[in-house]
């Protein structure tokens, strides 16, 4: 069968967005779990940049990956995909102009989607959390998003972290992004149904939550009544890809069973002591 034109995959993402149904990402980190996603079913893959960064450097989710090495990873799914990739295309590596460059990469990689998010990345020294940038900022990215994109089909979400936000922030937010042309509105930290119907109420687009499979915000019919098109739960999938190839070798080495579970081999293996070591000496304020 052949793999469909990437306009083709736009437009069926497109047709997900019109539906009044929610669907659940399929974690889709590589061609072949692209191509078992397609042949199970799934309506829509998510190319995550903490999985991408695992995949392709070994390292933790720290903003360490680039542009161009996304990129690469990418163009490999999109070039096997038989469902829309979403790409978590991050705070879009910089700047406005850094967007644009963002945007045009990735149109061209083959995505349906991506988000491009309010986050200050990297961390600025001396913080121990990311911040967002200022709303203005933010809203001129969108924009710039938006005017880089070649075919309309493809479809760019603002993403915001609600978690960061008390309630009124987070709608100020949304509303700006809805108001310049943002085609969805991505949000991680919905608490529960009472936050996420205090923000879905002053919107009219479509919703993606990262939700973590957080058992507040099971009821899928619930969700799709507040708007939520598509839910990321994790990237189950990669984890347990990685869990399988240890214990594969362990088990060819004859090694007794370990106890370690996916999320801490993957933390084991990304080197994440050592770059925190790296954070602490480089990064950190010195009191």
């Amino acid at each position: 069968m052949a793999t469909p034109s990437q306009h083709d995959l736009r437009k069926d993402f497109r047709a997900l967005l019109d539906s009044h149904q929610c669907h659940y990402t399929a974690s889709t980190f590589d061609p072949m779990s692209a191509r078992i996603a397609a042949d199970l079913g799934y309506e829509v893959g998510i190319l995550g940049g903490s999985v991408v960064s695992l995949q392709v450097l070994a390292a933790p989710d720290f903003a360490l990956i680039t542009l161009s090495e996304f990129t690469e990873q990418a163009t490999r799914v999109g070039r096997v995909a038989r469902l829309p990739i979403i790409a978590d295309a991050d705070h879009g590596y910089g700047n406005a102009l850094n967007v644009i460059r963002t945007v045009t990469e990735l149109e061209r990689a083959g995505v349906a989607a991506l988000t491009i998010e309010d986050t200050l990345l990297p961390p600025k020294y001396g913080r121990k959390t990311t911040d967002l940038v200022p709303l203005e900022e933010a809203v001129c990215k969108i924009e710039a998003a938006l005017e880089a994109r070649i075919d309309p089909a493809m479809a760019i979400f603002a993403r915001t972290n609600a978690a960061q936000l008390n309630v009124d922030d987070t709608i100020a937010r949304v509303k700006a992004y809805q108001a310049v042309g943002a085609d969805g509105i991505c949000m991680v930290g919905i608490r529960d149904f009472v936050h996420l119907e205090a923000i879905s109420a002053h919107l009219s687009i479509p919703l993606m939550l990262v939700a973590y499979d957080n058992p507040a915000l099971s009821d899928r019919a619930r969700l799709a009544e507040n708007g939520v098109r598509i839910v990321v739960n994790g990237h189950a999938a990669y984890f347990a890809a990685i869990k399988a190839t240890y214990d594969c070798l362990r088990e060819q080495r004859g090694i007794a069973e370990g106890t370690l579970n996916a999320s801490e081999l993957a933390t084991r293996y990304s080197t994440l002591e050592e770059n925190r070591d790296w954070a602490r000496r480089f990064m950190d304020v010195h009191e």
